[in-house]
């Protein structure tokens, strides 16, 4: 009897194998708190090679030759171990993101964002079911990773209560929540302050005499942000109408209907509790802007202007997303009775903080690698060579952006964390393109551009998985594959037009965000 013969293997397009490959890499790499711990380890090898070494370039904070510092050095190691844990708690990102995060996880454990959302979808008329979602989905950003665990499954089932085809909600949605991470619409993410605080760590890593005034706003790129909002919407609306869903129009939903997910339409306590928690929201809003008012106003700079960042407004921003998702949070909670007493709000603010210890991990080593980093004076040196190359190459600033773009986006496949992405290409690329008149607010904004356009293909993504549970909820066939076939459309578009869009910002000199600019120094 003859052996059966083993079914060929099915031979893998090139994109398949290129996905894989960079699946296999991105697997290989540290997780990014030992990553950044072995970085400082090669900052201070390196540091110690070259302290010797005799440079041309002129380091314009001292107007001598720069020289580097030898960590590795007696003195070195025992100021660096006697700063450490002041490094740490000093490490702006951390304040930032744990406060803000105290509010958002009020807001989400009341259940309040979790109805306001479905409140928004249900009301949606069928023919701007795609726009509305992906926009929601941009809003999301506000509750950090709601939009992921929410949004998305919602997408799914609306599309299909709508008797369209679930996985298009699950891109449409997607689109919005990842794609568009960067998108703010009209208001601030806890994104915003975050990045800013990791570009103002980059631009103090600058040797140009003028970086040691430089205040990074935390809405430097709000302008930028909130209008590229429109552009996300448009460009997922017309993908997910005219190239997604028609592509799955054969794509059967074989899933047992018993199991399918329905989005419950609202009690009518979450409704009273939503309608007390928005009236709380916006008389919050309008004290404040009435608080602003007066020309003598405590939110106002000494100077009374208000959008600069000396200006209390401006350095409270945290603080008032952290009281702006607190104060509705608890009146839904009350109103809508998943609050009981006061241990239930601090339960939410526990449960919020129970989720960031990672993060926690992850800023101590950046923390002390950023530390490093500058004391060697490699960012300098590495920001002047950098910086004499590109005007020896005489490239077109609008190419310099687009590289921007474009290494952010290859980076962002092997490392998930936008955080973590922002502190290492920032502290280089913000003091190099400093040296050539570029601001580091247009800088963040090209980062911003290359971060959020790669998000919806990169199996590394860590909520990657979870969105392919949610496709086999509907299709059992679905994998990996199916996703990033369904989403690589949105990545080339977004990275064709999002960046389009930053150079005609750039190009006409129409403002960034506030207290922002195109130049440095700003003219």
């Amino acid at each position: 009897m003859s052996t059966p013969q083993a079914a060929p293997a099915e031979k893998q397009s090139l994109l398949n194998r290129a996905l894989n490959a960079i699946e296999v890499v991105g697997n290989k790499l540290p997780d990014p708190a030992i990553l950044f711990a072995l970085l400082m380890v090669f900052v201070w090898v390196a540091s110690w090679l070259l302290s010797g070494v005799s440079f041309n370039e002129v380091d314009p904070r001292t107007g001598e030759s720069i020289q580097i510092a030898n960590l590795l050095a007696g003195s070195s190691l025992t100021e660096f171990t006697s700063r450490m844990v002041n490094t740490f708690v000093t490490f702006a990102p951390l304040g930032i993101v744990l406060v803000a995060m105290l509010g958002l996880g009020v807001s989400e454990h009341t259940g309040f964002i979790n109805a306001g959302l479905r409140s928004i979808l249900s009301v949606t008329p069928k023919m701007l079911l795609t726009p509305v979602l992906i926009a929601v989905g941009v809003l999301s950003h506000v509750a950090v990773d709601a939009g992921y665990v929410l949004v998305i499954p919602l997408g799914a089932v609306i599309f299909y209560a709508a008797g369209r085809h679930p996985l298009a909600g699950i891109a449409a949605a997607f689109a919005g929540v990842s794609g568009g991470f960067s998108a703010t619409f009209f208001i601030p993410s806890s994104l915003d302050p975050m990045l800013a605080a990791f570009t103002q760590e980059a631009v103090n890593l600058s040797a140009h005499p003028a970086a040691a005034d430089l205040v990074i706003n935390p809405l430097n790129n709000y302008y930028f942000t909130t209008a590229s909002t429109f552009l996300v919407v448009l460009v997922g609306w017309y993908l997910t109408d005219k190239v997604i869903e028609p592509r799955l129009k054969n794509t059967e939903v074989d899933a047992d209907a018993a199991d399918l997910p329905v989005m419950d339409e609202l009690t009518k306590r979450e409704k009273k509790g939503l309608a007390w928690a928005a009236f709380s929201m916006v008389a919050a809003f309008v004290l404040l802007v009435v608080s602003t008012l007066p020309e003598g106003s405590a939110w106002r700079a000494s100077s009374g202007e208000l959008a600069v960042a000396a200006a209390p407004l401006m350095q409270s921003i945290v603080s008032l997303i952290f009281i702006f998702f607190l104060i509705p949070g608890v009146v839904y909670g009350y109103v809508a009775g998943t609050v009981r007493s006061h241990r239930d709000i601090v339960e939410g603010m526990s449960k919020a903080m129970s989720g960031m210890g990672y993060y926690i991990v992850m800023a101590f080593f950046c923390a002390q690698f950023i530390y490093a980093f500058g004391q060697s004076n490699l960012g300098a040196l590495m920001a002047i060579k950098g910086a004499n190359w590109l005007k020896e190459m005489a490239f077109p600033m609008g190419f310099t952006l687009i590289g921007i773009v474009l290494l952010t986006g290859f980076v962002n496949l092997m490392v998930g964390s936008a955080s973590a992405k922002w502190a290492l290409i920032g502290a280089i690329m913000v003091p190099m393109l400093m040296e050539l008149g570029v601001s580091p607010d247009l800088t963040q904004a090209a980062y911003r551009v290359g971060d959020s356009s790669t998000n919806i293909i990169t199996p590394l993504l860590p909520y990657f998985p979870l969105i392919v549970v949610f496709c086999q909820k509907y299709v059992k066939s679905s994998g990996i594959g199916t996703l990033i076939s369904l989403m690589l459309p949105f990545t080339v578009a977004f990275l064709i037009c999002w960046t389009a869009f930053l150079l005609m910002f750039w190009g006409l000199n129409i403002p960034l965000g506030i207290g922002a600019s195109h130049s440095f120094p700003a003219n």
